[in-house]
């Protein structure tokens, strides 16, 4: 997947070839019984309804020059009747059946995308427009639902109505059957000439389309900011000049596709004007009126599967833009993962090692270069410095969100490189700078990481936090409803949900990025009396830019330069006068 803003176009990384159609057979292969019926379904209602050309042959043929044959008349037309009820209703019910395994083949794509995406780690969401995201997993696989509910299926049997016509055309009369397929070599030159333009076309709309998508997305969570910077005319323009490009792309992809149809139609009533001229001029009387019927009825029908196969063929070059991206993001790789063998973390105790540690994001800027420090059991670290010196990272990195470039970092006694991510995860809590709520309740939120948390212990974490007087003055209480991002609550209440949520789940080791940054002092007095009833016992890391909030630490860490400068109580660290003294002197003024 490209790495790129709103405005720069995706290049795919891999091009597509048969092997993308062949994967997505693969997910069809699980419905394969009843693939099987529809097409047995399709085949009989194709057959009977060819049957009824041969009945209104003999019929023009043996039973139009008498009163006595009007008996024979009507039951052929009976017949004729019943061919065309019974094919329709067989059609339907292959239509029903492939709509239903065609639904069932996107289910299993979008929940197998949706598995792989909850894998990736930050690095990949680091490094993407959400938007163009979105776009993959909604709008791609919806557009490849017409694909997978019967163009598949579709363009098989089409091929079998084409050979069941084929055979019958024969049947009556090999020289206009010939006179027929003489129209299939100017057919698939038009067909060769339309077929890259129109996927390179239909690539092109799906780019503007992502494009778009990552824009109104990125300007959907902003709404606010815009407003605040009145940016809303620039904003528009730049909606406009996406919108535009999008429309003309899709304009041009269209007009492409609509090439197919008329080109066929204009070919296949050729082949019919061919069919009388020949017919009635070269084979006169050699042929009966009731043959040059039939065989005019099955040159249309000849080209109907054609037709079909044409428009099928528009849904294919469509869905191909669509599955390239789809199964591009399926094989995007997952950086952090559990290793061959990895084993189950023990339970913390929550003495922590870093031994060398480089790390560097993906851009190539080292962050950190051969860090080491230990923390034993139970301490409290406060992790300090300028923006962008790293603190976050290295609580990333206690939690394993990234690789190491080098180095190790152990949890007691164990690599964690080494042990599974569930279980090292479970065993930690952390609240990152993001306090992001999911929509639904208060009490979801609060249990999000422990479900079989009890109403009383998140009762509990939230007066631990100070938040449990607002939950219970509303109507609801807990169970009042909360928006996406949490809308409608302040900053500061959002970050104290997500701190109860942090302490719900009962963590050995507690990581606690900006936990105060929205919190009101005296709101922020409160909660610091619980956070000392919390942290005894238990491995902390805190970063905070107020350094008011980590006095009491057992050490803080001034993180500058790709590493820690200096390290020590708070007491220590103003003796000495050094990076920490300079950053705390300053606050206090």
């Amino acid at each position: 997947m490209a790495r790129n803003k709103y405005d720069i176009d995706e290049t795919l990384e891999t091009p597509f070839d048969v092997r993308h159609l062949k994967r997505s057979l693969k997910y069809a292969a699980k419905y394969k019984g009843k693939i099987i019926a529809a097409m047995l379904l399709s085949t009989l209602a194709a057959i009977i309804g060819l049957l009824s050309p041969i009945i209104v042959k003999n019929a023009v043929d043996n039973y139009m020059d008498s009163r006595d044959d009007i008996p024979m008349l009507l039951l052929s037309g009976a017949g004729v009747l019943a061919c065309i009820i019974v094919s329709v209703a067989f059609t339907k019910k292959r239509a029903k059946l492939m709509t239903e395994v065609g639904q069932n083949i996107v289910y299993d794509i979008r929940r197998d995308l949706f598995e792989h995406m909850q894998l990736l780690s930050f690095d990949f969401y680091d490094s993407r427009p959400h938007g163009k995201i979105l776009t993959r997993i909604i709008n791609y696989i919806n557009s490849i639902a017409d694909l997978m509910t019967n163009g598949l299926i579709n363009f098989v049997l089409e091929i079998f109505n084409l050979l069941f016509i084929t055979v019958f055309m024969f049947i009556v009369c090999w020289q206009l059957a010939l006179v027929t397929l003489c129209g299939l070599p100017i057919y698939f030159g038009v067909m060769l000439f339309i077929k890259n333009r129109q996927r390179k076309a239909w690539q092109s709309v799906s780019n503007k389309s992502s494009n778009l998508s990552a824009y109104q997305h990125e300007n959907i969570v902003g709404a606010k900011i815009a407003q605040m910077f009145v940016r809303e005319e620039e904003n528009e323009e730049i909606h406009d000049r996406l919108a535009k490009a999008y429309r003309k792309s899709w304009i041009r992809a269209v007009s492409f596709s609509n090439l197919v149809w008329p080109s066929t139609d204009v070919i296949s009533i050729t082949v019919q004007a061919a069919i009388y001229a020949v017919g009635l001029l070269a084979f006169r009387g050699m042929l009966s009126l009731g043959t040059i019927l039939a065989m005019t009825d099955y040159t249309a029908r000849f080209w109907q599967p054609l037709m079909n196969l044409s428009n099928l063929m528009n849904t294919v070059i469509n869905a191909v833009a669509y599955l390239e991206r789809i199964f591009e993001l399926m094989d995007e790789p997952v950086s952090v993962h559990d290793i061959e063998g990895a084993e189950e973390m023990p339970p913390i105790r929550g003495d922590v090692h870093f031994e060398n540690v480089t790390f560097a994001y993906e851009e190539g800027i080292t962050v950190l270069e051969n860090l080491s420090f230990d923390v034993k059991a139970g301490q409290s670290i406060a992790l300090v410095g300028p923006t962008g010196a790293g603190k976050t990272t290295i609580v990333n990195l206690i939690s394993r969100f990234y690789n190491l470039n080098g180095g190790t970092v152990r949890i007691d006694e164990s690599d964690i490189s080494k042990m599974t991510l569930k279980s090292l995860r479970s065993q930690m809590g952390i609240m990152l700078q993001d306090s992001f709520i999911f929509s639904g309740t208060l009490l979801d939120n609060i249990r999000y990481g422990r479900l079989d948390a009890t109403l009383e212990e998140c009762r509990e974490a939230c007066k631990i936090v100070g938040i449990d007087d607002y939950i219970m003055s509303q109507k609801d209480g807990y169970n009042t409803i909360v928006n996406e991002r949490g809308g409608g609550l302040s900053q500061g209440q959002k970050q104290l949900i997500a701190f109860a949520r942090t302490i719900v789940s009962d963590p050995k080791i507690l990581v606690l990025d900006e936990a105060t940054s929205s919190i009101d002092a005296k709101t922020e007095r409160y909660l610091q009396n619980g956070l000392n009833h919390l942290l005894k016992g238990r491995t902390s890391f805190i970063i905070a830019h107020r350094l008011s909030t980590i006095r009491s630490c057992d050490k803080i860490m001034y993180v500058s330069n790709k590493g820690i400068t200096e390290a020590g109580t708070h007491d220590e660290l103003m003796e000495k006068k050094g990076d920490y003294y300079k950053l705390y002197t300053a606050q206090s003024f």
